[in-house]
């Protein structure tokens, strides 16, 4: 028993001490104990990792995932063990039942589905047959909690690697779009875990995974402006839209998510089918909602996908096809036996999922004002028309009218320093985000240069802020404008002909030190665009094949070439 001054003493050195403070006070004391003959306690040291091989693999699509497992990686190494970081699409497959140490960092894209990277092993883990008895594994996944399959990529790899007898390091973890702080603090778990010795007892507990709040920081701003870019004749709709946005925080890069209502008609034609009370409180998420609302603001009740329809059937025992089919056309053909079953059906909807639009506006040049370029999406269902929630929401919108939103932060897409050059590939509404490069680089007075490839139908009816580009082009924000036209002329003309047809300027200006930035639709637009920098690459820059992919990667490993694709 110690003294009262010495005890006090000790509470002090303690007080305010870190886990590893406190872990090497613990060891240097057993070992100044086993010096004087005491008999020595189980304690904690801070020993070496009982682990000294790792895998950490990652599946991306923006390059959240990858820039989470490379400081992983790294934090890894410092800690004496030896990580090998890898792309799930570059992991062999045949690896898999030989590893001992294995983290996954994934991310989850459109519908509960894996990053295109990480496809090639979700599918091979579910195939039957393997045998992981030797794996011990922990999954990180990324996700939006806005999204009604949240983190369900990460979530099916985190059961399937349990299902075929691999042991959990640590439990899974998912991370909404704040995810900094909780993949930390699940890493620093993995950390203790694997430095855990089978020869002492922890004299200091592993910290506890704390659930935090994951919602985010929803703003209402009223609509300014809300017009057509597309000029009378176009078989498009292209809204610019304007939001006052007073105390909203964001950068060129950052997308808005917009949460839509459902038409008005629509909910009035779903509460005189089911003929429920549209008054009547329900609980949904914690909160009393009416029937009404719970239609108009909180869910799905447009074109559900399959397995909500496969859902409807076994709540009205039908036999209904398995296909996309809009809530109304369900109740019309399949109604539901009695009013008792409305509640019921309101468990298998699903909540009314955002959707991102890039900015196209700057912060430096635009204050106080979010600006939003929305094409009106048109889609066919079952040979019909339709137009997507969120966009027809948007186009219908006068200026006075409030609108729910929040920012998505996209740290990937971020402009260089001023001084660097960049080049830009956004045909359509991938124009959005170069449009707040360039209104941001004009606004701050930026020496770096800027060319920007754009394209879109038509020069006539389609040419997007053509008044704007002209002016910046005039005014040498913007160094260089290459345009193309699909359907002026009889051959169609794309952005990647006119990077072609520049191919030697456009190599140069890799070989100073430009980034690449695109934007648009993920296919084929981006896959094309890919493949025809490497064919300058290739052409231009006297390289094999392989040099030319290599020199593309190492672009990539740099920062030097991103892609916003949906």
């Amino acid at each position: 028993m110690l003294a009262s001054p010495k005890l006090k003493m000790l509470e002090d050195l303690i007080t305010g001490a870190t886990k590893e403070e406190i872990a090497w006070i613990s060891g240097y004391l057993s070992g100044l104990a086993s010096q004087n003959g005491v008999p020595q306690q189980s304690v904690a040291v801070a020993a070496k990792p009982a682990v000294n091989k790792i895998t950490i693999a990652y599946g991306t699509e923006t390059g959240n995932s990858k820039k989470l497992a490379s400081d992983f990686a790294a934090k890894a190494k410092r800690n004496g063990i030896n990580a090998k970081l890898v792309s799930l699409d570059q992991y062999r497959l045949t690896d898999l039942p030989k590893e001992e140490y294995f983290l996954a960092v994934i991310s989850t894209q459109g519908e509960g589905e894996p990053p295109a990277s990480a496809k090639k092993f979700y599918d091979h883990i579910h195939a039957n047959g393997l045998k992981l008895d030797k794996l011990k594994f922990g999954v990180l996944a990324l996700g939006d909690t806005s999204y009604p399959l949240f983190c369900k990529a990460g979530e099916d790899v985190d059961i399937q690697l349990n299902k075929l007898g691999g042991q959990r390091l640590v439990d899974l973890k998912k991370c909404d779009t704040d995810y900094e702080a909780d993949a930390a603090n699940w890493f620093s778990n993995v950390l203790e875990t694997l430095s855990a010795t089978q020869t002492t007892t922890p004299a200091v507990a592993a910290p506890v995974s704390v659930k935090k709040p994951t919602g985010k920081k929803i703003y209402t701003g009223a609509l300014l402006s809300n017009i057509n870019l597309n000029d009378r004749g176009s078989k498009k709709e292209t809204r610019h839209i304007e939001i006052a946005a007073d105390d909203v925080e964001y950068l060129p890069g950052d997308a808005l998510g917009v949460i839509p209502e459902n038409p008005i008609g629509v909910v009035e034609a779903v509460i005189g089918l089911t003929k429920a009370d549209r008054n009547k409180l329900i609980l949904f998420r914690n909160e009393e909602v009416t029937v009404h609302d719970l239609l108009r603001r909180k869910l799905n009740i447009g074109f559900l996908p399959e397995r909500v329809v496969k859902k409807y059937a076994a709540l009205v025992g039908a036999d209904i096809p398995v296909k996309r089919m809009a809530l109304m056309e369900l109740l019309d053909l399949f109604p539901l036996k009695d009013t008792s079953q409305i509640e019921l059906l309101i468990e298998i909807l699903e909540p009314l999922a955002p959707r991102l639009y890039s900015i196209s506006s700057s912060p430096d040049a635009q204050s106080g004002e979010v600006h939003l370029t929305v094409a009106r999406d048109l889609f066919l269902v079952n040979e019909e028309i339709q137009c997507g929630i969120c966009s027809d929401y948007l186009s219908h919108l006068k200026p006075g009218a409030t609108i729910d939103f929040y920012i998505h932060k996209n740290n990937i897409f971020r402009l260089p320093q001023d001084d660097r050059d960049i080049i830009m590939i956004g045909p359509g509404t991938g124009i959005a985000p170069f449009r707040s490069f360039l209104a941001h680089r004009d606004a701050i007075g930026s020496s770096g240069r800027n060319w920007l490839f754009f394209g879109d139908q038509h020069f006539v009816t389609d040419f997007l802020y053509q008044t704007e580009l002209q002016n910046w082009l005039q005014t040498g924000v913007l160094t260089k404008l290459d345009v193309a036209f699909s359907r002026d002329q009889k051959e169609k003309i794309y952005v990647q002909h006119k990077m072609l047809k520049y191919g030697e300027e456009f190599y140069n200006w890799l070989n100073n030190g430009a980034s690449i930035y695109v934007c648009g639709a993920k296919e084929p637009m981006s896959i094309d665009v890919e493949d025809t920098i490497l064919q300058i690459i290739e052409n231009h820059g006297n390289k094999s094949i392989e040099e030319a992919v290599q020199f593309i990667e190492q672009l990539k490993e740099e920062g030097r070439y991103v892609k916003d694709v949906y």
